[in-house]
């Protein structure tokens, strides 16, 4: 039986989010118990399929308290639970009539109170100042709805662990784009959602080309005038620069790999990005920890294997398993079953592995570990189709029309954000670079205590460099790039996510989204004196390198930012620690607070 080697951060956050307490609040479940209540009710499932749920659950249990795998946090807080809710992303239709809209945000409202983030399409809904034939009067448009949406879930913390997360999607052609794009403009509304616009190839070849898009009315289609693309991309760039908001997603190179068009268009996604869904379909995530598979030095890539076969009999297992918040949902996500299959701990890999984030080997061992698990997943998704049948809408699939064989989850990977999920199991985020490599943490008492980077400290102190002088200088400014008194050698394996240039950002994204048949969840960081042109350019080259979405986020550009320098503000609400940012949400690295997975 393996030792959890949780980290006093990893299990500050257990003890605030995951673990099970008392009528009084008092914590009452170990770690230990939290992973044999998840592994217990998620193996209990594979009985019906003539599986062994015990060996099964020793597999599962296995993996989570080494720290190698771990799922979406609503697996770990409603596991085994009354609430019973597993899946952390959906995708919620807007319909454009009054009892539609509302009947959306009452659901979403039950989605949220299980922890899960609600991704809608606001582009059905009629512009503002259109006809509203049933009252003679005119529409307010989707800005105001979303205002109506934001002050709701602004009510609903999600199961009582975690503030709501949102992504509200605006086709570029809405008449409304506008009014969209500038929502957060000078002001502190929506701040429970991330904005997306959706852009499709023909936007970004006339921006590209100095031509015009024809806006249309939703209601009737009709066209509702003209708009110079380029113009309307520079809208964008420039709102992002100011506050990282909106973000941008390639809604047709999204469709090219969805794996059931017979069943409609996808047009929004989760609220990080990485799951485009169709309306009241479901994804439940999970993540390796590649930082376990690399602690000798040389990749393990049969763990590697073993992983990915496990991960995907975990997620398969857990649509199962899941008490879904409407039938509408259980029926969308068990009509696909999709899954997403991501990883964490990437720059600490890296590290181990003497490669730099800011290298080209950092994208070649990105493509070649999403290449592997792709091509793994598929593998073991169609060996448990071969077991347990196919994904009910598989005779409609992309796969059935070319002639692949029967397939049991309509999508096998994702890569999240992992806030959360990464302060477990102690490792990086997702596939992002350090943020910093030592921070001050702020605890309750009012204490600062020092965070240092375990694998820097463990090769500045090897090489005898750790001094008291050095380690102030790194707690300054959270970097060693620049500092002479860091051997080389260290130093160029060490970058921060404001060392590395925006076009590595995507390289890296890009390489990964080549193999991952959902989407990739990541942020581009910008200097603090970054062009709005930077931003713009950032859109294109992520376009061109065949990204499904891009988020931008320019040091400094929101007040009271969440990627704050260590000693500065944007602050913890709940512990008053210095938050980061990453693809629109915050995270708390000491007491866990999180927007997002």
């Amino acid at each position: 039986m393996p030792e959890i080697a949780l980290t006093p951060n990893a299990l500050r956050v257990l003890e605030a989010r995951y673990l099970r307490n008392n009528p009084t609040g008092q914590v009452v479940e170990t770690p230990e118990a939290m992973f044999r209540r998840v592994a217990a009710h998620v193996a209990a499932v594979e009985k019906p399929y003539g599986e062994c749920p015990d060996a099964a659950a020793e597999a599962f249990y296995d993996a989570m308290a080494r720290l190698e795998f771990l799922p979406n946090s609503p697996a770990l807080m409603n596991a085994g639970t009354t609430l019973g809710q597993l899946a952390a992303c959906f995708v919620l239709p807007v319909e454009d009539s009054l009892d539609r809209i509302f009947g959306t945000l009452h659901d979403a409202a039950l989605i949220q109170q299980t922890g899960g983030g609600v991704g809608y399409d606001f582009s059905q809904l009629r512009p503002a100042g259109d006809r509203v034939t049933s009252t003679g009067g005119s529409s307010s448009g989707p800005v105001s709805f979303m205002k109506a949406f934001d002050a709701a879930v602004e009510a609903v913390r999600q199961g009582g662990r975690r503030r709501g997360a949102n992504m509200a999607v605006l086709d570029v052609h809405h008449p409304d784009i506008e009014a969209f794009v500038t929502a957060k403009r000078g002001s502190s509304v929506l701040r429970n959602f991330n904005l997306s616009v959706a852009v499709d190839d023909a936007f970004m070849q006339a921006a590209a080309d100095g031509g015009e898009v024809t806006l249309r009315n939703p209601r009737t289609s009709q066209p509702a005038g003209q708009k110079r693309a380029a113009d309307l991309l520079h809208l964008v760039a420039e709102c992002a620069w100011e506050s990282g908001d909106p973000g941008v997603i390639f809604v047709d190179r999204i469709n090219r790999d969805n794996p059931t068009p017979a069943l409609g268009r996808i047009t929004a996604t989760n609220p990080c990005g990485e799951v485009p869904l169709l309306p009241y379909e479901a994804c439940v995530l999970g993540s390796i920890n590649l930082s376990a598979l690399s602690v000798t030095g040389a990749f393990d890539w049969d763990r590697l294997d073993r992983l990915t076969d496990l991960g995907v009999r975990f997620l398969d297992d857990c649509i199962d398993a899941s008490v879904f918040p409407l039938p509408e949902i259980a029926a969308g996500a068990r009509g696909s079953r999709k899954i997403g299959l991501g990883v964490m701990g990437f720059a600490d890999a890296l590290v181990d592995l003497g490669i730099p984030y800011d290298d080209d080997g950092a994208i070649r061992f990105a493509g070649d570990v999403m290449a592997r698990m792709a091509a793994r997943a598929a593998e073991m998704s169609r060996a448990l189709a071969a077991t347990r049948g196919p994904h009910p809408h598989f005779a409609r699939s992309r796969a059935a029309a070319l002639g692949q064989p029967p397939i049991r989850n309509a999508t096998r990977i994702a890569i999240a954000p992992t806030g959360s999920l990464s302060l477990i199991a102690g490792c990086s985020s997702g596939i992002e670079p350090l943020f910093a490599v030592a921070y001050e943490r702020h605890v309750l008492d009012g204490a600062t205590l020092v965070e240092v980077n375990r694998r820097f400290e463990q090769l500045a102190t090897k090489q005898g460099v750790w001094t008291p002088d050095v380690q102030r200088k790194v707690v300054a400014s959270g970097r060693v790039r620049d500092l002479s008194d860091i051997p080389p050698d260290i130093r160029r394996l060490f970058p921060t996510a404001h060392d590395i240039s925006p076009e590595q950002h995507i390289r890296v994204q890009a390489a990964c989204q080549a193999h991952v048949d959902n989407a990739v969840s990541k942020t581009v960081n910008l200097a603090a004196h970054a062009t709005v042109s930077q931003v713009e350019h950032a859109y294109r080259y992520a376009f061109e390198r065949g990204c499904k979405g891009i988020t931008v986020y320019r040091h400094g550009a929101r007040a009271g930012q969440v990627l704050a320098p260590i000693t500065s503000s944007g602050l913890c609400p709940d512990c008053r620690t210095a938050l980061e940012f990453s693809e629109g949400a915050s995270l708390c690295r000491a007491c866990g607070f999180s927007s997002a997975v």
